[in-house]
Formats: C-alpha cells, sequence, structure tokens
C-alpha cells in the first residue's frame, strides 16, 4: 500500500510540473502581444520596448521559464497588467463563489445521477429506463451557455422564481442566486454518472453476494439499496472525481452567463485584456486543483475498494 501511495504521489507531482510548464507555454501560444493590448492607443516603439524589458519578455523562453518555476514554488504567481495586484490575491477574492458553486453542483450531479441511475435499474428496458437514458443523451446534447439563458428566461424572468444572475448577500438570496448556476454545470457531468452507475448496478445483479441476499428471502427494495447501491457508487465517485475538470471548465462558463464574479469570469477578463500573468496563475491553480482531486480520488479508491487494489497488484 505504501508503494502505492508513493507512486501515485510521484505521479501526481509529475502531473503538477507538467501544468507548471503548460501553463508557462499557454501564453507563448495565445496570439497577441500583451504589451500592446496594455498601453493601447498611447504604445509607441520605445515605450513597447521600455515595458517588455520591465516585463522580462524580451529574455528567452527558457529562461523566462526558470523564472517563473522559481516564482511558483515561492507562491508568487506574479503582479496583474491589467488590475495592477498580485495575482495570489486577486483570485484569492474571487474563488469563494467558485468554490460553493462547484461543490453546490457536484452533489446535486451525485444526487441526480443516483436517482436516474436507479430507476432505470429498477425498471430496466421499461419507458422509465428510455426515459432516463433519452434524458442523460439530450444532456449530453445541451450547450450548457444555451440550457442557462433557457432557465434564466423560464425562471428568472416569466416566472420570476430566482435571481437571473450575480450572488446574493443574504443567506436566502445567496442559495437562491446558485439553483440556476448549479443545475447547469452539473448536467455537465449527469449523463456520464448516470450511465456508470447503471452499468455497474446492472453488472452487480448476478454477483454472488446480490444472489445470496436474494436467496435469503431478503425484499427487493433491501437488496437494491443495501447490498447493489452501496456496491456500486464507489466506482462512480471515482469516476465523478476524473471528471472534476469538465465540471470545473463548466463552472466557469455557467459565471460568465450568470454574471458571478468567481475565478470564471476573471479568466474570461483577464483573457480579454491579454493579461498573461492572471492567465498564467488561473489555468495554473485550477490545473493543480484538478491534479489534487483525481489523485485523492485515485488513492480514496484504493483504500477503500480491496478489489481494485488487488487488480493492480495482479497488473
Amino acid at each position: 500500500m505504501l508503494i502505492r501511495f508513493g507512486l501515485v504521489a510521484l505521479r501526481g507531482v509529475a502531473v503538477a510540473f507538467g501544468v507548471v510548464v503548460a501553463s508557462f507555454a499557454l501564453i507563448l501560444v495565445i496570439p497577441g502581444d500583451p504589451v500592446s493590448a496594455l498601453l493601447g492607443s498611447h504604445v509607441t516603439p520605445a515605450t513597447a520596448a521600455a515595458l517588455r524589458e520591465q516585463l522580462g519578455l524580451d529574455h528567452p523562453w527558457w529562461v523566462r521559464l526558470g523564472d517563473y518555476l522559481g516564482h511558483v514554488v515561492t507562491g508568487d504567481l506574479g503582479t496583474s497588467l491589467s488590475f495592477g495586484s498580485p495575482v495570489a490575491s486577486l483570485i484569492a477574492g474571487r474563488v469563494w463563489p467558485t468554490l460553493l458553486l462547484v461543490l453546490c453542483a457536484m452533489v446535486l450531479a451525485i444526487v441526480t445521477s443516483l436517482a436516474l441511475a436507479v430507476a432505470a435499474v429498477r425498471w430496466r428496458n421499461g419507458p422509465i429506463d428510455h426515459l432516463v437514458r433519452l434524458l442523460t443523451t439530450t444532456g449530453m446534447a445541451i450547450p450548457g451557455f444555451w440550457l442557462g439563458m433557457l432557465l434564466i428566461l423560464v425562471f428568472s424572468v416569466n416566472l420570476r422564481w430566482l435571481p437571473a444572475g450575480g450572488v446574493g448577500e443574504d443567506p436566502g438570496s445567496f442559495i437562491a442566486s446558485l439553483v440556476l448556476p448549479s443545475i447547469v454545470a452539473a448536467v455537465a457531468i449527469v449523463p456520464v454518472l448516470s450511465r456508470s452507475l447503471r452499468s455497474q448496478m446492472i453488472d452487480l445483479q448476478d454477483a454472488d453476494f446480490i444472489v445470496a441476499a436474494r436467496a435469503s428471502g431478503f425484499s427487493r427494495r433491501f437488496v437494491l439499496w443495501r447490498r447493489l447501491v452501496p456496491n456500486s457508487l464507489l466506482p462512480m465517485l471515482a469516476l465523478a472525481g476524473t471528471n472534476f475538470a469538465v465540471l470545473l471548465g463548466g463552472t466557469f462558463i455557467v459565471e460568465r452567463v450568470f454574471s458571478i464574479n468567481g475565478v470564471g469570469s476573471l479568466l474570461f477578463d483577464a483573457i480579454s485584456a491579454r493579461d498573461a500573468p492572471l492567465i498564467q496563475g488561473i489555468v495554473l491553480i485550477t490545473g493543480l486543483c484538478v491534479v489534487v482531486i483525481t489523485t485523492l480520488t485515485d488513492l480514496l479508491a484504493s483504500i477503500v475498494d480491496p478489489r481494485l487494489r488487488h487488480e493492480r497488484n495482479r497488473a
């Protein structure tokens, strides 16, 4: 087990290093000149050269990469060109709306996927099963921004039940403002999670412990909720961890649609302003979050499910 932990941790460190290098390389391939975007109409060859020297953009890329790695190790993500503030403080000031939205969307996605998968297996090959598969297929095809605007039109403009955007200050309005964004963000991964859980439950229906439970006279409800569902949840939860990047990327788009001042909105502002340090910082932080979540999910799956551990040992 210690060897397994060491290998997973080493892989996580390697991937994290790759994320750091990728966040630096991203700026090299983005079209546009950040110096020209920052100076605007006041750009001249002299001012552009002076600012380029001040920002270190006149150095070779390998020198800039070394400087960037050194600053990242010390926690210095640089200074935003457009805001004039440290990148780390800007991200920290916007992280809570994004974090709460991701948590709400993840919980909603897991609960919804569980309900859909149980209904599909309970009435397998019936109208409900076909309806669930139709809904999940439709969910995979619907763009998040389109669904967000549709929900705003129905529940905010016409029915006036929920706010159309922003984040409320008091607890009631704050919770209400997260309902529609959480639904839109959760739709991005519900089809994958529900289909995975459905397949896992179908595969386990003929397992020895399920057959033994039925032969012992336990009710169908007991076998479903006390035997089948608990033993099928772990692969879905592991899949939820690996799809965290999809959820986070969808959350960034949702923030823009619902005017939530989170990290996603900050990223769009940084891209519009060609703010290279801010773009690098956001890509780096979100990439490292994905690496941490997927690594912890892999470790948790190995600890909780001995079958996965034995399979990896045989491999």
